[in-house]
């Protein structure tokens, strides 16, 4: 089941899942982050506010991202399997989302084995106000500690970035401000 979430005050609007933990209720967040959990596994969502990037194309930005979360994380390696284009056609001014699906290999812990996590991103370019939005899903396929998803968790977790990132409505610009 979804809900119509509010991000940032209201600012942003999105359909998720309703049963996501909200982040900031267990930890101190930045301002410029909205994070959750899932109750029943280790997969997290972030949802950041980011300068925006001088890559004109969104190919590029995205990977930047994509590359600024494995370094990040430390990631041994990563592949990035796809990048698309959802364009909205709703008719109100939020821009259209590129969509990213990669792998990372994260080690966590200090163990010597990484976990092999699925990483689904959404970049939403705002240029009127130099502003990259990004939607991250993290998604453990292999966890040393045990906290992999699986393949019902893994569907669901991408459906549920699916209809995140289609739903995702600005609704007041004045957040980039």
């Amino acid at each position: 089941m979804f809900i119509d979430r509010e991000l940032f005050g209201g600012a942003i609007i999105s359909k998720t899942a309703s049963d996501l933990t909200d982040a900031s209720a267990l930890r101190q967040v930045p301002d410029t982050q909205e994070v959750f959990m899932y109750p029943n596994s280790n997969v997290s969502i972030v949802v950041e506010i980011l300068q925006r990037v001088d890559h004109a194309q969104f190919n590029d930005a995205i990977r930047f991202h994509f590359d600024s979360l494995a370094h990040d994380n430390s990631a041994r390696s990563v592949e990035v399997q796809s990048v698309s284009v959802i364009p909205n056609d709703r008719g109100d001014e939020t821009p259209s989302v590129v969509v990213l699906k990669g792998l990372q290999y994260v080690p966590k812990f200090n163990h010597t084995t990484p976990d092999k996590v699925e990483i689904l991103m959404g970049l939403y370019r705002v240029e009127s106000k130099s502003i990259d939005l990004v939607v991250t899903f993290n998604i453990p396929l292999e966890a040393v500690d045990g906290g992999a998803v699986d393949n019902d968790g893994l569907r669901k977790a991408e459906a549920d970035f699916d209809t995140l990132v289609r739903s995702l409505r600005i609704v007041d610009f004045g957040l980039f401000a």
